[in-house]
């Protein structure tokens, strides 16, 4: 009888929290070198942990890209993308974007409700200080950017074989395809770990303001960490390596210098 309780007990707690098997850990976050050319000039930050969104339990996703302050007279970066992720549906409540690049700016909100299809999309405009508002019909579930990526994550993926997610981002709702083109040995702070290179053929912006594709290699495993990332974007081309990581399954063996 005890037994049949302490079953139950952790049944009802799975129930609760709304658990949905995810490709990371609570608490992971995976910080990035990001270079400009031969010049490292700025830094780039993954996270994903619990949080709740309206009482809902949820993963709060962010990213944020910062240059050096050495760096910022010549190109000031600071951005910041947020995603609030439902744990059971693994799909966005709230998506927020923030760009700061050079002179661009940029403020952004969608909204989501994803079961009555609709979004509530803000976006902020700095010429006049105020916002546009509007509700859009979405056409599908959705993710946003951000969360997108981790739901990729999720996935089985194979060189050769695309695959396509739905996402709403810039008031826009789009399938968008996840190309993957091979598998590539690659040197890591890992180690020499096995990777596949994935592309997002994205017809968006977003945390750079991109003018060309996006390439990234991911961990060839069930967790698909992201290792390298390399893109052509407004002021140029960069490329982030992956310099620490915590609380993801693997160890570091090399240090980043």
């Amino acid at each position: 009888m005890r037994y049949h309780k302490v079953i139950c007990l952790l049944i009802l707690a799975v129930l609760s929290a709304g658990l949905y098997p995810v490709a990371f850990k609570d608490g992971e976050k995976l910080t990035f070198k990001v270079k400009y050319g031969i010049v490292s000039a700025g830094e780039a930050v993954l996270e994903a942990k619990s949080s709740s969104y309206q009482g809902n339990p949820v993963w709060h996703l962010s990213t944020t890209a910062k240059t050096y302050s050495f760096f910022d007279p010549f190109f000031k970066v600071r951005d910041r993308v947020e995603s609030w992720w439902d744990k059971q549906t693994l799909l966005p409540y709230k998506f927020s974007k923030t760009l700061q690049e050079g002179n661009y700016r940029q403020h952004r909100i969608h909204t989501f409700d994803q079961a009555g299809r609709s979004t509530y999309y803000q976006k902020w405009s700095y010429k006049t200080d105020t916002w546009t508002n509007e509700t859009q019909a979405l056409p599908f579930d959705t993710q946003d950017m951000l969360s997108a990526f981790y739901e990729v994550r999720n996935r089985n993926l194979k060189p050769g074989a695309a695959v396509t997610v739905n996402i709403t981002s810039d008031g826009r709702s789009v399938p968008t395809e996840i190309a993957v083109h091979r598998r590539e040995r690659a040197s890591t702070i890992f180690g020499t770990v096995d990777c596949l290179v994935i592309e997002p053929r994205v017809k968006s912006e977003a945390i750079f303001k991109q003018s060309g594709n996006i390439l990234i290699w991911v961990t060839d495993d069930d967790y698909k960490i992201p290792v390298k990332l390399q893109s052509a974007v407004t002021f140029g081309s960069f490329i982030a390596i992956l310099t620490d990581a915590r609380n993801v399954p693997y160890s570091i063996k090399n240090p980043a210098k």
